[in-house]
């Protein structure tokens, strides 16, 4: 991310009580330790994908390796929406909103061609694609860039009401007529198989743009909490992260008990297992809420684990557009030690992959090819990193 320096030609955002707020650097720290901490738990679950381990199970170690990755998206797009503030304050809003136009379609036609690739390591796109998060975030940032013209308030106020009143889109999606449900499919479910053109390829449409678009609007409107004064900020951060946490607790609570004693997984885990497509409300709350509260604590993070993930924090794509091609090449390497064969036809159309269950790793190994890709990743990020900070390019600003 950027430097937390205001230019000097930019007026400050105002605090709450009408003084100047700088955006000291700690601040964007902070920021970018926490999106470290989100990159680093998403590549376990891509390591899972690779690893056969199917998303969730009956075990707490298989279910908990993918629920702790269900932070990941949510805290992806709600701080990209924060960054956008941030930057916002610096440039104007013309030029905020032509550069989040242009990351964005970047970042689309990245997740159709290169990323896409990455994760079959085939060139067969007649066959199979993926929409997939990079895909959803740059739609995200294109129609926020349509919005950044309005008040703060009310692009928080629009992204919660996208945020709850999700449901509405899948009605409205219903009532549309039948040659309309592929187009609706990128917005919000409604169970229709897409298919570009005629004879062109599936796309499996992972995320959709609502609820989303409204999280990204929603961490531009909390852009405004980061940029108050220390203790404004962190009495924010604290009474906004446990106040979504403690709601998520209520409401997932009561539906554990409306539903009763039934045979099946315990209480705890109907609680946590949240709906994540397209993300409900409460997987919400309880994702964005712990991330939030836990900012305060980042600010006071030190040692070489938190400059390590303030790294992979600082080139969140970059990171990203690395460790897809990385855990799959580990992964035909591990295939090849365990069955002497890198099977690459088991991932012809990752992230989907089955495995029976005798061939799928063990979660010790899932583990260790991840530790082993987050070592990797750090030198390689360090070093962009450092670039990026010292001999800056015009295009490393999309990246």
């Amino acid at each position: 991310m950027a430097t937390a320096t205001v230019r000097p030609d930019v007026p400050p955002v105002r605090g709450s009580r009408g003084t100047s707020v700088a955006a000291p650097s700690q601040r964007i720290a902070a920021l970018d330790l926490v999106r470290g901490v989100i990159m680093v738990l998403m590549a376990i679950d891509h390591v899972r994908v690779y690893s056969g381990v199917p998303a969730g199970g009956p075990t707490p170690g298989v279910f908990f390796t993918r629920w702790i990755t269900h932070f990941c998206a949510p805290g992806f797009v709600f701080f990209a929406g924060t960054a956008a503030f941030l930057q916002g304050r610096k440039v104007a809003r013309g030029e905020l909103a032509r550069y989040l136009f242009a990351r964005g379609v970047i970042l689309i036609l990245l997740e159709l061609t290169f990323i896409r690739a990455c994760w079959t390591f085939n060139a067969d796109y007649s066959q199979f694609l993926l929409a997939g998060v990079i895909w959803m975030l740059g739609w995200c940032m294109v129609l926020l860039a349509a919005v950044i013209y309005l008040p703060v308030r009310a692009i928080t106020a629009l992204g919660l009401l996208v945020i709850l009143a999700q449901n509405a889109f899948g009605v409205v999606g219903g009532l549309l007529p039948q040659s309309l449900h592929q187009a609706w499919e990128f917005i919000y479910p409604v169970g229709a198989e897409v298919r570009l053109g005629s004879t062109g390829p599936n796309v499996t449409v992972l995320y959709t743009i609502v609820p989303w678009i409204g999280v990204m609007c929603a961490g531009f409107g909390f852009g405004s909490i980061i940029s108050r004064s220390d203790d404004e900020r962190r009495r924010w951060c604290i009474g906004i992260g446990l106040t979504a946490t403690v709601l998520f607790v209520l409401i997932a609570g009561l539906e554990v008990a409306r539903s009763g004693s039934q045979d099946g997984p315990p209480a705890f885990v109907r609680l946590l297992n949240q709906r994540k497509y397209p993300a409900s409300p409460v997987f919400l709350l309880m994702t964005l809420g712990p991330l939030i509260a836990l900012l305060p604590l980042a600010e006071r993070a030190r040692g070489w684990l938190a400059r390590a993930l303030t790294t992979f924090g600082r080139v969140p794509l970059f990171y990203y557009l690395l460790h897809i091609p990385l855990i799959h090449a580990l992964a035909l390497i591990v295939n090849l030690l365990r069955v002497g064969a890198a099977q690459p036809e088991r991932y012809a159309t990752a992230p989907y992959v089955s495995m029976p269950p005798d061939q799928r790793w063990p979660l010790p190994l899932l583990y260790v090819v991840w530790l082993v890709a987050v070592a990797i990743l750090y030198p390689l990020c360090r070093w962009y990193a450092q670039s990026k900070a010292q001999h800056p390019q015009a295009w490393m600003r999309y990246v």
